[in-house]
């Protein structure tokens, strides 16, 4: 079965690693897989290592019509039998097969992982939601149930390649760290961590990630006297490793439709703190495979810090049910079988498999 994977894209974000590793893993499972994405310095060389084609296209406002007419042409040479959009502007570029009336009919599968307006969805035949919630979104836009599924992320098995001490981070060996990962942006809550460590003497936060919000963190960081604890790693394409040096992941986000940190924490065996998040509180079950704060709250993430570093009796709770969970739920093969499921299902009904 051909699949196109086309995503527009942001420099860098959760939805955007979730893109390659979809990608890859439909790649890896023997679909042949082409991508679409704007120019990026991580994904592109992510995609063609793996060994998937990848066009590169603008993806840029109304007035942006190359991006249709050449992805058209993408779609009439490749003939894939699923176009897989991620996101707004993926699917507006995207001209389905009533309107394009290639030789070999496709099917246009929007990918939701946000609570985008269903009105600019039009081109879609099919639509993939990532939570209940958002299926019951997509639902609310007036989109039948039958042409929905819900099919979570998963976390790659993944093995650090590399070893990152605490001392390359100019963190004192002995000292707890706390890993942050997830764009700098007001969704993720970082400035909420950093209050938090301001409460937690000798703790260090390590942050990975890059965006608009960088500078008045790092301001924030400084007008708590704690820039010495909390280190801005920018973006990072060695989350393994990284997740094998800290103590505790903690993914506090305000916003948070899903939220693929938690589970990569638990393929990874590290205790993760998180909020009360719509994607949190969808799939994580407080103090058995974490332990849960609300959103908004440096007090009581402070305190859960404390709580997991003196309890390594809850820690171990946390780590054995989260990889329990991630086995049982988020597994790259699970992930890819209910997508080929859903393909095999949508394609039949409609006549063209």
């Amino acid at each position: 079965m051909k699949i196109l994977q086309v995503m527009a894209g942001g420099e860098h974000g959760g939805a955007e690693t979730a893109y390659v590793d979809i990608t890859i893993a439909m790649h890896d499972a023997g679909f042949e897989v082409e991508a679409v994405t704007r120019p990026n310095d991580v994904r592109v060389p992510a995609l063609e290592k793996a060994g998937i084609k990848v066009h590169t296209l603008p993806f840029g406002g109304p007035v942006d019509v190359f991006t249709t007419w050449k992805l058209s042409r993408i779609i009439k040479k490749f003939e894939p039998s699923i176009v897989q959009t991620w996101m707004t502007r993926a699917t507006q570029k995207t001209l389905n097969w009533n309107a394009l009336k290639t030789p070999k009919p496709y099917l246009v599968v929007a990918r939701l992982g946000g609570y985008y307006k269903i009105k600019n969805f039009s081109s879609a035949d099919y639509f993939v939601a990532n939570t209940p919630e958002l299926k019951q979104h997509i639902m609310n836009g007036g989109i039948a149930e039958d042409r929905i599924r819900m099919i979570t992320n998963f976390a790659p098995r993944e093995v650090a390649d590399t070893v990152v001490e605490k001392s390359d981070l100019d963190t004192p060996s002995s000292a707890p760290v706390l890993l942050a990962l997830g764009r700098l942006h007001k969704n993720k809550a970082h400035d909420i961590l950093i209050r938090a460590a301001a409460l937690l003497p000798g703790v260090y936060v390590w942050i990975a990630g890059e965006g608009e919000d960088r500078a008045a963190l790092e301001k924030l960081a400084a007008d708590l006297g704690v820039s010495e604890r909390v280190k801005f790693l920018g973006w990072r394409t060695d989350r393994a490793a990284l997740m094998q040096a800290c103590d505790i992941c903690v993914f506090v986000s305000r916003v948070e439709p899903f939220g693929n940190v938690y589970v990569q924490a638990w393929q990874s065996r590290v205790p993760v703190i998180v909020s009360d998040a719509s994607g949190m509180k969808q799939f994580c079950r407080p103090d058995e495979d974490c332990v849960m704060v609300p959103v908004e709250n440096p007090e009581a993430t402070a305190s859960a810090v404390r709580r997991v570093l003196a309890d390594t009796a809850l820690a171990e709770i946390i780590v054995t049910n989260g990889y329990r969970r991630f086995e049982e739920e988020f597994t790259k093969e699970r992930c890819v079988a209910a997508y080929n499921d859903y393909y095999i299902e949508i394609l039949t009904r409609e006549g063209i498999l």
